[in-house]
């Protein structure tokens, strides 16, 4: 049997009791959670090699570090999707595409600036759900809050929409925060703690510079920043992200380690690797 395929047994298998939530790592900001009603919900699933498929000059320099954990067409028994941003290492139409197939049950929510990568998936319009900031989207078992993330600024259109969103999933028993990309900007914190708080906070910490920059590599949070972020939201836990789908696009892991250690000692911390199983109780 592959990995894939023992991977999926465990997602559909494992069990999860109320006051906790099972998170595996999909890798770069990519997560499957599973909740205690057993709803599955992906966030960020990109699991093809979309940017040098889409953007064949970038081969080699954008090579996936990894393999996929996941194939999709076996992704089976997906609930929601969700999509931060139309960038393809968040909006993979060809992770979405076969994903939809086998998980014929499945919506989407993505912003309106994704709707062009939604259509190549093949996504009926039906299933899909553009949330605004201001209008909270109550599914099943699930609310989905929306704060605009600045990636490096809040873009917004009077038709679009927000164009990069970070998102709160509340379960009722537990919640799960996810930055998408983003920087700190003013009002971000702010608006975090007006939602109900998260139990774990998942922020893309590869950081930024010049040379990325120069690169057209738009960067996230700085390890210090989530970890000061983390503690003023009041996480419980920190999952560092966006750190190992492309090698030159990311720090060392054990910067987040030592971030934590000076900014806020007593932040329980850790990295997700590819297909590994993260299950949370809350106390």
């Amino acid at each position: 049997m592959s990995q894939s395929s023992l991977l999926i047994n465990q997602i559909e298998g494992l069990n999860v009791r109320p006051g906790s939530l099972a998170v595996w790592g999909l890798g770069q900001m990519g997560v499957a959670l599973k909740t205690s009603r057993q709803k599955v919900i992906y966030i960020d699933p990109v699991l093809t090699d979309v940017v040098t498929r889409k953007l064949p000059e970038t081969a080699g320099r954008m090579d996936r570090a990894f393999p996929p954990p996941l194939l999709p067409e076996e992704i089976g028994r997906a609930d929601y999707v969700l999509c931060t941003h139309e960038h393809f290492d968040h909006t993979d139409p060809y992770t979405l595409g076969p994903l939809a197939i086998a998980s014929p049950q499945a919506r989407f929510i993505a912003t309106a600036w994704a709707e062009n990568l939604l259509d190549e998936a093949g996504i009926a319009p039906e299933r899909r759900i553009i949330p605004q900031p201001d209008q909270p989207v109550e599914l099943d078992g699930l609310k989905v809050y929306i704060v605009p993330a600045g990636h490096y600024q809040v873009e917004n259109d009077p038709q679009k929409g927000t164009r990069w969103m970070s998102l709160l999933l509340d379960f009722g028993d537990i919640r799960f925060f996810h930055t998408g990309d983003t920087i700190l900007y003013p009002g971000y914190l702010e608006a975090i703690q007006k939602l109900p708080r998260a139990e774990i906070g998942m922020a893309a910490v590869n950081g930024r510079d010049t040379v990325r920059e120069w690169s057209d590599a738009i960067g996230n949070l700085w390890p210090a920043e989530a970890a000061w972020l983390a503690g003023q939201a009041g996480w419980d836990v920190l999952l560092g992200g966006h750190n190992d789908l492309f090698a030159w696009n990311s720090i060392q892991p054990g910067d987040l380690l030592n971030a934590v250690h000076k900014v806020n000692p007593l932040q329980k911390v850790h990295f997700l690797k590819p297909g590994e199983l993260y299950y949370y109780i809350r106390l």
